[in-house]
């Protein structure tokens, strides 16, 4: 059996935080075995529903793919949760403009495949490189690859948090799903929401991957360097390393 057809084991962590300024918490993590999940909400919060909380556990309880069919399972999973959070937000009026982002990262036997839309991120560490997986839907994002805006200016932009896409009460372009390759033991996976991504430069976010052997001490030690950063917003977080099977 090659190293790439080896059944993927991972050893995980995640953790959400209120921040410093914010006075509810509308993001939402999942670790569990075969999907970990960030999510971000926006608008007005329910007392009783969280919609990015609603968003990962219409994921996480869709049924479980067929060996050899996880990219299939996914795209319904993915359905499943713009279509969870679209009749949430239409049957509540108190979550009008309401809605969320979702990245999640899913695995079934030697099989990896990333769930994405909106501006929470997922990263691939594998040796001392950091690699951003996924592709921010905001209109900062669009602007750059218009050329448009440079990286520097976007930071400072104050559109920077307006999204193109994201599951809300309106007609839901659902998750983009995409599969991913050659997984590797040793490989770290980093899910967050832009209360972490925003307030850490990648540098600070690579060097602390790397410091810790641990994937809940590392996502304990993220949130210490958001909230020594001012903590502005919500913040999500999962790690999740790529093990050898049995080990």
């Amino acid at each position: 059996m090659t190293e790439s057809s080896m059944p993927l084991t991972m050893r995980y962590a995640a953790h959400t935080d209120r921040g410093l300024v914010r006075r509810q918490n509308l993001d939402a993590a999942w670790a569990g075995d075969g999907l970990l999940a960030v999510a971000d909400g926006f608008g007005p919060p329910s007392p009783t529903s969280l919609v990015s909380a609603f968003a990962i556990e219409a994921m996480a309880t869709a049924p479980a793919p067929p060996p050899g069919a996880l990219l299939d399972g996914m795209r319904l999973a993915a359905q499943r949760a713009a279509d969870a959070v679209r009749e949430l937000i239409t049957s509540d009026s108190a979550l009008d403009g309401a809605g969320t982002t979702l990245t999640a990262l899913a695995w079934s036997g030697s099989e990896l495949a990333l769930v994405h839309v909106g501006d929470t991120r997922a990263y691939l560490l594998r040796g001392r490189d950091l690699l951003q997986l996924t592709h921010d839907d905001t209109l900062v994002q669009s602007l750059i690859d218009q050329g448009e805006l440079t990286d520097q200016e976007a930071r400072f932009d104050p559109r920077r948090a307006t999204l193109i896409r994201a599951l809300h009460g309106g007609d839901n372009t659902p998750p983009t799903v995409a599969p991913q390759y050659d997984p590797r033991p040793g490989d770290r996976y980093l899910l967050c929401s832009d209360g972490l991504h925003a307030v850490l430069s990648p540098f600070v976010i690579r060097d602390t991957l790397l410091r810790w052997a641990d994937p809940e001490a590392v996502v304990n030690e993220l949130i210490v360097l958001v909230h020594r950063a001012g903590a502005p917003d919500n913040v999500a977080c999962v790690v999740a390393d790529v093990v050898a099977a049995g080990r």
